[in-house]
Parts: structure tokens; C-alpha cells; sequence
């Protein structure tokens, strides 16, 4: 029996989740999610509780059970409070606007940066040196603020760059003569 089989995930009040065949949706206040589990796992529903189990004891099955309920887990929480990415610019002339569903960067280059997002994707900027990234699909999130992250990452010698707000930059120091 895998870890997974003995942890089922509570359904909060406001999410409801529908199972046909391989299929799963979890509707819930701040939208719909839906994916297809991996045909090694058993999905179930009962009394408010999402239980997992799997078809075969091989590896592979009891290995997706564990990514089948981290799946569902967070899709469950995706609709129900959503997730958010937060990223700090460094560095002189560093800077951030959110318009609308793109954000513009300034990050040292001869050109500004123009990144659309994604659909389901909302992007803030609080400061001019902070951009927040919220949504519902965890996954989509964290890669969004990876390719914002990816246009200039923190350098080791003065710490400039795009870098997530809890990201600890290890220095380096400088060559002597």
C-alpha cells in the first residue's frame, strides 16, 4: 500500500469534484480545473474526502498514485484560494508594469521586454521592483514567473536580476590583483 492510499485529500466546502472514467474536474469559486490521471490509479470520491488507490503493486502504479494526489490536492486547492508567485528585480534601473495581461520589464537591455501571460494567469506589480503572479493552476504559475525569472537571472557577483522574493543569492567575491 502506498503512502498516498493511506492520506486521502479533503474537498472543502464551495469545490466540487467530478470523476468519469480517468477523468477528473474540480470546479470551485475561482474556476474549473480538469486533468487526466494516469490508467495505474483508482480515483474515488467519499463522504468529502478524494481516496486514491492503485490498480497494480508494481513501481510505476504506486509512483503515480503519489502524483495522481498531488495533482488532485492541488487542483483542489488552485480553485479554492489559488496560488501566487512572488519575484523581487535587483539592480539600478530595474523596473516592472503590469498592463492589463502583459507585463513590461526594463531589465538593462537596449530594449524593454513585453511578457504576455498566459490565460488564467494575473500578474501585479505592487512596486515598480515587485511583480506578483497569481492563478489557479500551480504548475502554469510557477512556470510562468520561471521565464520571467529566466530574462535576466540574479548574477553571483552583485546579486542583480529577477529572483523569486525568498531566493538567497549566494555572492561570490570579486577577483584581486
Amino acid at each position: 500500500m502506498a503512502r498516498a492510499e493511506k492520506n486521502p485529500v479533503a474537498i472543502p466546502s464551495g469545490v466540487d469534484v467530478n470523476i468519469s472514467g480517468r477523468d477528473i474536474t474540480v470546479k470551485g469559486s475561482k474556476g474549473t480545473l480538469a486533468e487526466t490521471l494516469h490508467e495505474g490509479v483508482d480515483v474515488s470520491v467519499e463522504d468529502s474526502m478524494v481516496k486514491f488507490a492503485s490498480r497494480g503493486n508494481d513501481k510505476n502504479s504506486l509512483s503515480q498514485t503519489g502524483t495522481a494526489r498531488a495533482l488532485v490536492r492541488n487542483m483542489i486547492v488552485g480553485v479554492s484560494d489559488g496560488f501566487e508567485k512572488k519575484l523581487t528585480l535587483v539592480g539600478v534601473g530595474y523596473r516592472a508594469q503590469a498592463q492589463g495581461n502583459k507585463l513590461n520589464l526594463s531589465l538593462g537591455f537596449s530594449h524593454p521586454i513585453d511578457y504576455e501571460m498566459p490565460e488564467g494567469i494575473a500578474v501585479e506589480t505592487p512596486s515598480q521592483t515587485e511583480v506578483v503572479i497569481k492563478g489557479i493552476n500551480k504548475q502554469v504559475v510557477g512556470q510562468v514567473a520561471a521565464e520571467i525569472r529566466a530574462f535576466r537571472p540574479p548574477e553571483p557577483y552583485k546579486g542583480k536580476g529577477v529572483r523569486y522574493s525568498d531566493e538567497y543569492v549566494v555572492r561570490k567575491e570579486a577577483k584581486k590583483k
